[in-house]
């Protein structure tokens, strides 16, 4: 058994920002994971569907793997990538760094992992990596999942491999910090203003607030849209809730991110910014528990009131990503 030395295997909300601190703690980096996920300008919105899919998305947050870069980025750490379409390869690209001592952050189809508690195809699952034996990989997942977890190497293999939507080419990276860190505090209001410019000035319709506006459009006629309601709509407001999101979309883990940089820096437009979210998070947990009343009771009208707090949504997010990026 090979096992990487001082791992601190705490799993906590989101995948990506359960990784990026099990990586991070080992440099020497400790931050929560709000801190994380708000230095690496993780929250967005996005409505996605089409024809392909079975039933729409809602998206609470940047694209798989944008939030390691961006966080990488402004901490100046060097983040090393590697990708391969050969299985020999690719465990190699992980072995090696373990084998050295460092952990390794794996992005990959949590479809195929033994542990995981719903078989639902999702590629941009993020995963740490300390240990491996003959038979099995030794992983840090979030707490909803297990924590650390064992899986076998067969599984994670398969699930690495897998090509589809989000997925990478057994995608793994290591993170290193320079011999002087920056500042993480001095990249707070910068990392506030990049994500409120991305938010207000996203290129489609189906992005950012007027993603969320989109959403309150089309969230009412769901019922017609889905092919099992009573299914279909509770599922969605459980990945809302459950899906690894920290709560309400990941609104929560904003709101706690904002209220943490209200106790490190005295400026009104964040104290705003976090009370517009703090109200935001609510009311995306409101729409989570009517879609599960529509799903449930096939009525519309739970749909209606969701479409409606939508539209306040769109407004409150709007106005809160105004203030913050004129920091």
């Amino acid at each position: 058994m090979t096992v990487v030395r001082d791992v601190e295997a705490r799993g906590t909300q989101h995948c990506e920002t359960t990784a990026l601190g099990v990586l991070l703690r080992h440099e020497g980096l400790d931050l929560s994971e709000p801190m994380l996920f708000g230095l690496g300008s993780g929250l967005s919105f996005i409505y996605w569907d089409s024809k392909a899919m079975a039933f729409p998305f809602l998206g609470g947050r940047v694209k798989p793997f944008e939030l390691t870069r961006n966080l990488a980025a402004r901490l100046g750490l060097t983040l090393t990538v590697e990708e391969t379409t050969s299985a020999r390869k690719a465990w190699e690209n992980v072995a090696a760094p373990i084998d050295a001592g460092r952990p390794v952050g794996l992005q990959l189809d949590c479809y195929h992992l033994d542990y995981f508690r719903s078989r639902v195809h999702f590629g941009g699952h993020v995963v740490a990596m300390y240990g491996y034996d003959e038979h099995d990989a030794y992983l840090v997942d979030t707490d909803q999942q297990g924590g650390a977890v064992r899986n076998s190497r067969a599984g994670l293999a398969r699930a690495r491999a897998e090509r589809g939507p989000m997925t990478a080419r057994n995608r793994s990276f290591t993170i290193a910090t320079p011999a002087r860190p920056l500042s993480w505090q001095e990249q707070i209001i910068p990392a506030v203003r990049d994500c409120a410019d991305a938010f207000l000035s996203a290129p489609i319709s189906n992005v950012g607030h007027r993603g969320i506006e989109k959403a309150g459009k089309k969230v009412p006629g769901w019922l017609l849209r889905a092919g099992e309601p009573k299914q279909d709509l509770p599922q969605v407001a459980l990945l809302m809730e459950k899906g690894g999101t920290g709560g309400a979309l990941f609104r929560a883990l904003y709101r706690d991110f904002l209220d943490e940089c209200t106790r490190l820096i005295d400026n009104d437009d964040l104290r705003t910014g976090h009370r517009l979210y703090a109200e935001a998070a609510v009311l995306w947990t409101d729409v989570a528990t009517l879609i599960t009343k529509a799903g449930e009771s096939g009525d519309a009208e739970h749909l209606r009131q969701a479409g409606v707090i939508l539209h306040d949504l769109s407004r409150i997010e709007k106005d809160a990503m105004r203030v913050l990026r004129r920091l």
